[in-house]
């Protein structure tokens, strides 16, 4: 930006040369130097004024129905492409409600930018109207945060907000921006306020002896797997994980948030790993010499309990974020860095490992359920959750389909039977769990990939904690499938308590409206789906449909996700399906 060019006049009548702005035309100023084309958010007092300014800007905003489908939608956004997501809010009540969803994203590695308004500088602290500290709120739940209070203070910090959200390794950021910052004029210059973070280090490399260690660990074991997390997909090491596991023969498994970073049908995918991870991964997790941990975190959800975890394993981990290592569980190699760098640096000088044996003894734990598919599931009548979930994975394969699930028995069955041959086509909320994620997540996608055939896959809990982002949906004419998964409880505490509590199914038993009705309301189209014979008919129906469209599937009630891995236990000593002739053939 120069000095020179005509003038024009504020909403106070002042005249300014282009080069003077306020606070608020700064945001959305800095917003397109980054690349930001989209943001979702909900107007309020305090952040009127950078509302009152979006007027001069090219961004679109995206009105939401509630402050928390803002940061999931941002967070959907993130995943699917890769970019740093947008949420906008008010002070007090606009900025709080923005808390779960920024813990989602905290928690997932997510980068968002979440930048709300806060009362003028001379009343915080005073219990102003709709005064609250959102920084120290979101302290423990943000990779960082800023309190602006100048408008010549904007620049830098959303330059540098930008910055830390989406380097080293990624998460949120929340930039809380008084109201007279906003209101007042400075001075902008974007060179200037270039990022300068001298105690900010995401970029670390291992030593030449780390390596050398790895690569020794690597060349020596007999029963070696590589655990393949979310961290493949952050890094875009996709090409370099793939081609160690062809180089070397080794198996993969996946974490939750790992699915399809290596492709699906890929010979050595062995499948998912945890709690309700496949049988035969877990027993040969348990049963390996070395462990390759590439972009995972020993969440407690893959591991089980500690002590008996990979008892006769050697441990490996390539990790950006130094705070992960040895966190959870000791290691014998650290490899503190980017993923993508450290194999490129690696694979130059692996070569193959004799796992022969290995897989042969791998795959005789596999047993019959080493294939999840359609002939697994014979139709006997009842309409079980993995019917729907497999049918819907036959009718969308080889397309360009992203599913986004919310969070319960839905989100593993959709991991069991749906399989992901590509990275960033399963969004699902991992490490906090955030049931209501799903709906306005996939909105956040559907934005971030038009061109994508975007299902979310949702249990009726779930859905009706941010079923009002329907009207968003619809009001930015967005083409998203909705899948609910209706059994009528809250599945998986249900679950929990049908195995732990003695059937006492208190408080999870649930009432539901009439989704079609309610799909109706809203002007989407619906369809009610109790047999499995009008499941196929239905995805193929909501496919042909122009617009967005509801499918109630009305599921068995009290069907249970196997095998399960109870809270404490061994990742070995998982609770399988007590009858092996039931219906759903699920994993034994």
């Amino acid at each position: 930006m120069g000095p020179v060019g005509g003038f024009r006049a504020h909403s106070d009548g002042e005249e300014v040369t282009d080069m003077i702005k306020t606070g608020a035309q700064i945001i959305w100023e800095c917003l397109e130097r980054e690349g930001v084309k989209h943001v979702f958010g909900y107007p309020g007092g305090a952040i009127l004024p950078a509302y009152d300014a979006l007027k001069h800007s090219g961004i679109h905003h995206i009105l939401v129905r509630h402050e928390q489908g803002a940061t999931h939608m941002a967070d959907g956004y993130a995943r699917a492409s890769g970019r740093t997501g947008v949420a906008v809010a008010t002070s007090g009540p606009g900025a709080t409600n923005m808390v779960t969803g920024i813990a989602t994203a905290m928690m997932d590695s997510t980068p968002i930018v979440c930048i709300t308004g806060q009362v003028g500088s001379k009343l915080i602290g005073s219990d102003a109207f709709q005064e609250t500290d959102i920084t120290g709120v979101t302290l423990p739940i943000t990779k960082h945060n800023y309190l602006v209070t100048h408008a010549s203070q904007l620049a830098r910090t959303l330059r540098e907000a930008f910055y830390v959200a989406s380097s080293g390794r990624p998460g949120p950021v929340l930039v809380d921006i008084t109201k007279d910052a906003q209101q007042s004029s400075c001075e902008f210059d974007w060179e200037a306020a270039k990022p300068h973070l001298p105690g900010y280090r995401p970029d670390l490399s291992p030593t030449q002896d780390d390596y050398a260690k790895a690569l020794k660990l690597i060349q020596e074991a007999k029963r070696p797997v590589i655990l393949a997390g979310h961290g493949i997909m952050v890094s875009g090491a996709m090409n370099e994980v793939r081609e160690l596991a062809d180089r070397t023969g080794i198996p993969v498994t996946l974490t939750l948030l790992g699915l399809g970073a290596f492709p699906a049908s890929h010979p050595l995918n062995l499948g998912m790993m945890g709690m309700h991870g496949e049988a035969w991964v877990n027993t040969t997790i348990q049963e390996a010499d070395l462990l390759i941990a590439l972009g995972m975190r020993f969440d407690d959800r893959v591991t089980g309990n500690l002590k008996t975890y990979a008892p006769k394993a050697k441990k490996i981990q390539v990790e950006i974020d130094p705070s992960e290592i040895n966190k959870n569980v000791k290691l014998d190699v650290a490899l503190i860095g980017d993923l993508r760098e450290v194999l490129r640096e690696m694979l130059p000088r692996l070569q193959p490992v004799d796992c022969s044996e290995w897989r042969a003894y791998i795959d005789g734990l596999k047993g019959e359920t080493a294939v999840r598919d359609i002939q697994n599931l014979p139709d006997s009548g009842h309409l079980y959750a993995a019917h729907v979930i497999n049918d819907l994975w036959q009718e969308t394969r080889g397309g360009d389909v992203v599913v986004v699930t919310d969070v319960g028995q839905h989100q593993m069955w959709e991991a069991q039977y749906f399989k992901h041959e590509a990275p960033r086509t399963l969004i699902t909320s991992g490490g906090l769990g955030t049931m209501g994620f799903a709906l306005p997540a996939a909105i956040g996608v559907k934005v971030a990939r038009p061109e994508a055939e975007v299902w979310v896959v949702v249990g009726d809990g779930g859905f009706q904690m941010t079923m009002a982002e329907l009207a968003t949906m619809v009001q930015e004419n967005l083409k998203i499938n909705i899948a609910i998964i209706n059994n009528g409880y809250l599945g998986m505490v249900r679950q929990w308590q049908e195995f732990f509590y003695d059937r006492n199914y208190e408080s999870t038993p649930l009432l539901s409206p009439n989704f079609a009705k309610l799909a109706e309301a809203f002007g989407i189209r619906s369809s009610v789906v109790k047999e499995r014979r009008q499941v196929v008919p239905a995805v193929q129906a909501a496919r042909r449909h122009e617009g967005p469209m509801l499918l109630d599937f009305q599921v068995e009630q009290e069907d249970s996700v196997y095998p399960m891995v109870a809270a404490g236990a061994g990742l070995h000593e998982m609770i399988r399906r007590p009858n092996p002739l039931v219906e759903t053939a699920e994993d034994e």
